[in-house]
């Protein structure tokens, strides 16, 4: 029997969200409700900032009456908040080239990660989550502790690139549930992919994003990790600005064709970092060369040398280029990322050189730094 929304509306009448027994739905808190075919259902409750941490027993207890409903495989409720007309006055941004006006905040950094790496891209279709995948293999394959989190909420790739279908399990720990992260290919892996089906549109506003996005990364079971790589979404929004503010984040990798439309957009990622004091561990150039699988000539389909061009010109470091091959493209494809899977070929040997260069940024700098505090006019 297929889930309706009166199904879930009625499970959460039984969830008060105050002392005088007013039920989540009544409280007008409710968002809208996505239901897919798999019998994965998801939600957010509507708070202001300050009733966050007092909302998070309302939260788990919206998850387990609507998990309690026949045919619902999954749950995911988030809290979402938003500066209402009295909550102060608007802050100020960051003065160009500075730190934010009123100063930094330091962030919670996750417990037993040491370095939290963003994988952006001023544009989508450039290769950025089929990067991200590969260098977290490269990563792993130096020896260190790597985990992978898909950060974009409306497009998620990396289940595909990963081969990963499965729900995640949860665990109760003592700093509340956590989701178990999926193994793939030894990397702990977590994408809101896992919890919905692959054709459901998320139609969330920002607010409903960058909450389900905090949750992602803060109520996942990560362990002891060296690196966590974060595949972000494209684009310069929403995403981009929640990790800023509420993760010290190591820095950003930013992947980019040659050519020069994607460049421009290359360097727009590399400005937004910036001005949220986010340090650029360096550039990729992605599709850099055609190489023929019949005859082995190779083509500039898009060019060649524009992203090590650009890093020099930004004064940031170039980590490598990666080369546009059938190789990739079908191991992408088949969810079977190329340095898992052909470890000692030519297009691992490029991602292995990318790690390599990521990793002395990292363990030769000074550690993560205190999230800013991001304040728009």
């Amino acid at each position: 029997m297929a889930i309706t929304r009166d199904d879930v509306l009625k499970a959460l009448a039984g969830v008060t969200v105050d002392a005088a027994g007013t039920s989540l739905p009544a409280s007008g808190r409710l968002s809208e409700i996505v239901i897919d075919p798999t019998g994965r259902v998801v939600f957010s409750i509507g708070i202001a900032p300050p009733e966050a941490k007092a909302f998070e027993a309302v939260r788990q207890a919206a998850e387990i009456a609507v998990l309690k409903l026949p045919g619902v495989k999954a749950a995911l409720a988030s809290l979402t908040g938003e500066r209402g007309p009295g909550a102060g006055a608007p802050p100020r941004p960051a003065a160009p080239g500075g730190a934010p006006q009123g100063g930094p905040r330091p962030g919670p950094a996750l417990p037993g990660v040491r370095h939290i790496v963003a994988v952006a891209s001023g544009k989508g279709g450039v290769g950025k989550s089929t990067t991200a995948c590969n260098l977290a293999l490269a990563l792993r394959a130096q020896g260190l502790k790597v985990g992978l989190l898909d950060a974009d909420i409306y497009g998620p790739s990396v289940p595909k690139l990963f081969g990963l279908d499965r729900k995640p399990e949860t665990i109760n720990t003592p700093q509340g549930q956590r989701i178990v992260p999926l193994n793939g290919y030894g990397i702990p892996v977590m994408s809101i992919g896992f919890l919905i089906s692959a054709d459901t549109a998320m139609i969330w506003r920002g607010p409903m994003v960058q909450s389900a996005l905090t949750q992602l990364l803060r109520e996942v079971a990560w362990g002891e990790l060296d690196v966590l790589i974060v595949d972000m979404p494209p684009g310069t929004g929403d995403a981009q600005l929640t990790l800023a503010q509420a993760t010290p984040l190591a820095g950003a990798v930013i992947v980019s064709t040659p050519q020069d439309l994607a460049l421009i957009d290359a360097r727009r990622a590399v400005t937004m970092f910036r001005r949220v004091e986010v340090p650029i561990l360096g550039v990729v150039e992605n599709m850099a060369t055609f190489v023929c699988p019949h005859c082995g000539g190779t083509s500039h389909i898009f060019g060649h040398g524009g992203a090590r061009q650009e890093a020099e010109t930004l004064g940031v470091p170039f980590l490598g280029e990666v080369p546009l091959t059938m190789t990739i493209r079908e191991s992408s494809d088949s969810g079977r990322p190329v340095v898992a899977v052909d470890p000692d070929g030519p297009q691992a040997a490029a991602y292995r050189t990318i790690a390599a260069g990521l990793w002395a940024g990292l363990s030769g700098g000074a550690g993560p730094r205190p999230a800013p505090r991001i304040v728009i006019e």
